[in-house]
């Protein structure tokens, strides 16, 4: 069993709302809700092999009050009660507090240290590891095709940028605005093509070697998983990947604060977790994943929802 948790989103701040002025946004309240979930998890027998933590762990608004490094501190320290491992998605607000290269050197950073064959060339963030037989995890790097995080003249913001000017003529990059793919904005991003050689290659060993694959990103690749501006920039190019091979069962994902599922044409269950930073006081976003040989059974508390996952 695992735990799962999305866009935390803490911040040493009176509530505010999202950037429509509509839904609220309880930045102080989020890093309660996270040590509920942690004491919770810590109660679970057998105990958890380890947690997924969808990205967004700490708000935007801590770099514009100077409050980056210790919102981030409070947030890990939270998640350091647990005794099992953690492993991390980078999204888009861990982007706007900190640079790439910087994150690398932050508790964000759970990719395994040292030169191990088979990661992704250059600062891709994606590995993957196995925590029991015939079963894997792969974390993907949804914003390593992205301008957050990056220094302008590096040759993979350029890309980026130009990528996205092609798609979003509006002045303000962040808005959808008129788009007829609305998710080519500044705060969604996309996987390289290196980062999708490499994915091909690891899902072809698990084919080979009979195993389960469950995959993570901050940003979902199925449009009835999520709304038509929240999905990852290149989601189509993600999905063939995946479809090409018969190992993957389950898309993680988060970003999108409302939440959302499909079981795809392939078989695929895509998940989208309820974002903790929208949850109001008395309730929670946080669930555990029971993997059996046939199915997976999510146990969601608060806004997340139980649901039985075959495959």
């Amino acid at each position: 069993s695992f735990g799962v948790i999305a866009d935390i989103q803490y911040a040493d701040a009176e509530d505010g709302y999202d950037f429509g002025g509509f839904r609220r946004r309880y930045y102080r309240q989020s890093l309660n809700l996270l040590r509920d979930a942690v004491e919770a998890w810590g109660t679970e027998r057998p105990p958890l092999a380890f947690v997924l933590q969808l990205g967004d762990s700490i708000d935007g608004l801590n770099a514009r009050s100077g409050e980056a490094e210790g919102a981030l501190e409070q947030v890990l320290a939270a998640l350091g009660r647990l005794p099992v491992p953690v492993h991390h998605a980078w999204g888009n607000h861990e982007f706007y507090n900190f640079s790439r290269a910087r994150l690398v050197h932050t508790g964000l950073n759970s990719r395994p240290a040292g030169a191990i064959a088979g990661l992704p060339a250059g600062d891709c963030q994606a590995y993957h590891f196995s925590p029991a037989a015939r079963f894997r995890v792969v974390v993907l790097d949804a914003y390593d095709l992205s301008i957050l995080g990056r220094e302008p003249d590096s040759p993979r913001y350029q890309e980026s940028l130009q990528l996205l000017r092609e798609k979003n003529p509006n002045d303000n990059l962040n808005s959808p605005a008129g788009l007829k793919e609305p998710r080519f904005v500044e705060f969604n991003g996309g996987f390289s093509q290196a980062q999708l050689d490499w994915f091909n290659e690891v899902l072809k060993f698990s084919d080979e070697n009979q195993e389960k694959v469950v995959v993570m990103g901050h940003l979902p690749v199925h449009p009835d998983a999520s709304n038509r501006v929240c999905l990852a920039w290149n989601y189509e190019d993600a999905l063939s990947v995946i479809h090409s091979h018969q190992c993957v069962v389950c898309f993680l994902a988060g970003h999108l604060h409302d939440g959302g599922y499909c079981l795809d044409s392939h078989g695929i269950h895509h998940l989208t977790l309820e974002g903790v930073i929208e949850t109001p006081p008395g309730s929670n976003a946080f669930g555990t994943i029971y993997v059996y040989e046939d199915k997976m059974i999510l146990k969601g508390r608060g806004r997340i929802s139980d649901r039985v996952m075959h495959f």
